[in-house]
């Protein structure tokens, strides 16, 4: 049986449609049991996006980003956060964007990139699925300055770090962003798996 046959949605509400979208749901969910049960559950939808972990394997470097993140400073982190360059996909193709993002957010026109996997960001509320890459960088790739876009807010620092150095910011809280700790991770088996 698939979900589609365990789920009978009876009312969505929209309870917010400015950037982002918030609806309210009422369902009837048919549990293992066979009893069916009415639950209500809130959705944000902020579409879907992308992350990437820019790096060099002969520097054993990777290139992050540090910026203002609202959200984590009203839950109680006052600091810039570190994170891989990321963006909103929109109705385009998840590498087009990726691509798009690494001239905007770090200046760098990368070449081949390889999706590496794909993740539900936080599916008890968020509708978000992130595609995430990763590329490998050089000096002559750099077309700009990046920093983002003013138009939408973003004021952006780049950081062109050790990997051993940005690997070890999971641990000490230097790096909190969950898509950055995901990449890092990977970038560690996968990557530089002989961690100096």
């Amino acid at each position: 049986m698939s979900v589609k046959d365990r789920i009978r949605v009876k009312d969505v509400r929209v309870l917010s449609d400015h950037h982002y979208t918030l609806r309210a749901t009422t369902y009837d969910w048919q549990r293992s049991s066979g009893e069916w049960q009415t639950q209500h559950r809130q959705t944000f939808d902020r579409g879907n996006g992308v992350a990437l972990l820019p790096y060099n394997k002969a520097q054993r470097t990777v290139i992050l980003i540090r910026q203002f993140r609202y959200p984590t400073y009203v839950n109680g982190y006052d600091g810039l956060l570190v994170e891989a360059p990321a963006g909103t996909l929109g109705d385009i193709d998840p590498e087009i964007r990726m691509r798009m993002e690494a001239e905007e957010e770090i200046g760098y026109r990368l070449g081949d990139m390889q999706k590496v996997f794909e993740a539900f960001m936080s599916p008890g509320a968020v509708t978000e699925k992130l595609y995430f890459f990763v590329a490998e960088y050089r000096a002559d790739m750099k077309v700009g300055d990046g920093g983002g876009l003013h138009e939408e807010g973003e004021d952006i620092q780049t950081l062109e770090l050790p990997f051993s150095e940005a690997f070890a910011m999971i641990a000490d809280g230097g790096i909190i962003d969950a898509k950055t700790i995901m990449l890092l991770q990977y970038a560690a088996l996968n990557i530089f798996p002989d961690k100096d």
